[in-house]
C-alpha cells in the first residue's frame, strides 16, 4: 500500500513543507529511505522500527520504502520520525477518520514510543498555516510555542499511540495549561543606578530612540559595561511581529524556554571575545543562526571589542549595513535576519589606564597597536562614539538617585512612534534605517544648519556614510524633542556624539 503524509522542516529561519511518502509491499524485507537525507534523518529508520514495536504494533516482514520530497531540498533533524511512523501504520491498514491531506505532522520518537520536543516548531507551524493547512500534530512539549500561530488547530501528543488514536478517531484530550507568561525579567537592573554620566546617559537615550550602533571607550571601571547592560530597559517594547521574528530564531536555535514561548523583551547578547566567526555569524553544514541573529531586534554587546579576533569583527560589516546575513553552502543559501543594535566597549590601552600616565604601564606603540585593532571601515559603521570618564567620589556617594529607566523609556517610545508615523509608507521603522535616497526625502536642513554640517564635513574629513549618520542622529534628537524641524543645536549635538571618539590617537 501507498500513503502520503505532510510534514515540515526548517530552512534558515523559515518553514517549508516536506511530503513523507511511504510504500509497504511484498518483497525482500528491508527499510529504505531516500530524498537527499542527512545522517540524522537516515537514523530515523531504526528509531521508527523500535518505537513501533515498543508501542505494540507488529511490523510484518515487508519491503518498506520511504521518500521525503522534494528531493532537491536537504532534510535535516529528527522531526520526521512521527510522520514516517504514522505513514507506515496507515500503509499497514490503520484506518484514518481524518482528512490527513490538511494535516501537518512533526515530532521525534524515542525508542519507547514517546514523542519528544524538537527545535523550530514556530516557523514550521507558521508556514503550514500560511499554506492553508488546518491541523498540525506536534510534540506536547512544543504546545505553547505552536499555539502562538493563529488560524491552525494544534494537536499536541505525548506518544505515538496518542497520535495514531487521534488520526483514527479525531478525538484527543488536551488539558488546559496556564496562560503564557513573559518571564523575561529586566527589573533587576535600572538606569537610576548609574551615578553621574549625564552626557553618556543622554547619548544612550538617543541611541535607543533609533537603534543606533554605539562605541563606548574609557578607563577600566568607568561604567561602560554597566550602562550597556541597562540599555535594554530603555529600548521600545517590541511589537507582536517583532516578537514572533525573534522567537522564530530562538526556536530554530533550540533556545526557547518551555515556561515562556513568546519572547517579549528585546534580546541582549554578550558573546565572549574568544567567539569564532561561525559562532558570531552562524554556520555549519546545515547553517544555524549565530549571535548576530540571536540579537535580532535587540542588542549585541561586544565587551572589550579590541580583544576580539580582527577577522571576527570584519565579518560584521555586511550585517550591520543590510540587517541580515547570507550564508552560502553547496546545498543552498540561507538568509538569517540580523537587524541588531551593536554596543561595543573598549579600554584605551591593554592595561586600561591610559591616559593616566601614573597608572598606565603601556608603551606608545602598544597603545597605538591596541587601538588600531578596530578597522576604519568598521568604526565608520558605528553611529555614536562616547568617551566614558571615570566617576568621581562625590558622584558615587553624594549624588541622588538618577532618572529611572521607565521615564527614559517613555520618551524613547514617543520618539519611536513619531518615526513609525513618518515612515508609514516605507519598509523601515527607525531613522537609523534611512538610505541615502530616503535621507534626501525626509531630512531637510535650513541654510544655517547646512553651513554647520558643511564645515564639519571639511574639518572632520567625514565620509559620505559619516555625514549621513550625523543627519540621522540629528533627526532623532529632534524627534525626542517633538520638533518637526532640525535645529542648529540638534546638528551640533549630533556632531558631538558622532565625533566624540573613544580612542585617543597618538
Amino acid at each position: 500500500m501507498f500513503c502520503k503524509i505532510n510534514s515540515s522542516a526548517v530552512q534558515g529561519v523559515d518553514g517549508t513543507i516536506i511530503t513523507v511518502e511511504a510504500d509497504v509491499s511484498d518483497g525482500l524485507p528491508m527499510f529504505a529511505m531516500v530524498g537527499y537525507l542527512s545522517s540524522s534523518v537516515k537514523e530515523a529508520g531504526e528509531r521508527v522500527r523500535t518505537s513501533l514495536k515498543n508501542s505494540g504494533f507488529h511490523m510484518p516482514p515487508k519491503r518498506i520504502t520511504i521518500n521525503l520530497s522534494p528531493a532537491d531540498v536537504r532534510k535535516d533533524g529528527t522531526g520526521f520520525d512521527l510522520p514516517i511512523a504514522i505513514a507506515i501504520l496507515l500503509c499497514m491498514g490503520k484506518n484514518s477518520k481524518l482528512d490527513i491531506s490538511n494535516t501537518v505532522i512533526v515530532g521525534e520518537l524515542g525508542l519507547d514510543g514517546c514523542v519528544q520536543k524538537i527545535p523550530g516548531i514556530l516557523p514550521m507551524v507558521y508556514h503550514a498555516a500560511k499554506e492553508g493547512y488546518e491541523v498540525c500534530i506536534v510534540p506536547y512539549e512544543n504546545k505553547k510555542e505552536a499555539e502562538l500561530v493563529d488560524g491552525i488547530k494544534i494537536v499536541p501528543v505525548k506518544n505515538l499511540l496518542e497520535a495514531i488514536n487521534y488520526i483514527s478517531t479525531g478525538i484527543i484530550d488536551i488539558p488546559n495549561d496556564e496562560e503564557i507568561k513573559d518571564n523575561n525579567n529586566l527589573a533587576s537592573v535600572d538606569f537610576s543606578e548609574i551615578r553621574g554620566q549625564k552626557v553618556l546617559k543622554r547619548g544612550m537615550e538617543i541611541a535607543a530612540a533609533s537603534m543606533f550602533n554605539v562605541l563606548l571607550s574609557g578607563a577600566q571601571g568607568s561604567g561602560k559595561s554597566m550602562i550597556a547592560r541597562r540599555l535594554p530597559t530603555i529600548l521600545p517594547q517590541m511589537t507582536f511581529d517583532e516578537s514572533v521574528e525573534v522567537t522564530k530564531i530562538y526556536s530554530v536555535s533550540g533556545k526557547l524556554d518551555n515556561s515562556s514561548s513568546l519572547i517579549m523583551q528585546r534580546p541582549f547578547r554578550a558573546p565572549h571575545h574568544t567567539i569564532s566567526v561561525k559562532g558570531l555569524c552562524g554556520g555549519g553544514s546545515i547553517p544555524k543562526p549565530g549571535e548576530v541573529s540571536l540579537a535580532h531586534n535587540g542588542v549585541l554587546f561586544l565587551d572589550e571589542i579590541a580583544e576580539f579576533n580582527k577577522t571576527v569583527l570584519e565579518v560584521m560589516r555586511q550585517p550591520m549595513e543590510d540587517g541580515q546575513i547570507l550564508i552560502s553552502r553547496v546545498n543552498g543559501s540561507y538568509i538569517f535576519p540580523a537587524n541588531f543594535m551593536m554596543v561595543a566597549a573598549q579600554n584605551p590601552c591593554p592595561c586600561g589606564n591610559y591616559p593616566n600616565m601614573k597608572k598606565c604601564t603601556c608603551t606608545p606603540n602598544e597603545i597605538r597597536k591596541y587601538q588600531n585593532k578596530i578597522s576604519g571601515p568598521l568604526l565608520d559603521r558605528i553611529d555614536i562614539n562616547m568617551q566614558v570618564e571615570p566617576v568621581s567620589y562625590e558622584d558615587i556617594f553624594s549624588m541622588p538617585e538618577g532618572e529611572k529607566s521607565e521615564s527614559i523609556r517613555y520618551r524613547v517610545e514617543e520618539a519611536v512612534e513619531i518615526q513609525k508615523k513618518r515612515f508609514a509608507d516605507e519598509i523601515i521603522n527607525y531613522n537609523s534605517q534611512l538610505s541615502g535616497k530616503l535621507i534626501k526625502k525626509y531630512i531637510r536642513l535650513g541654510d544655517k544648519q547646512e553651513e554647520i554640517l558643511k564645515k564639519s564635513f571639511a574639518n572632520m574629513e567625514l565620509s559620505a556614510r559619516g555625514t549621513y549618520r550625523i543627519l540621522k542622529i540629528a533627526r532623532t534628537i529632534a524627534d525626542l524633542s517633538h520638533n518637526d524641524e532640525i535645529s542648529s543645536d540638534n546638528i551640533k549635538e549630533a556632531i558631538f556624539y558622532r565625533n566624540n571618539m573613544g580612542s585617543v590617537k597618538l
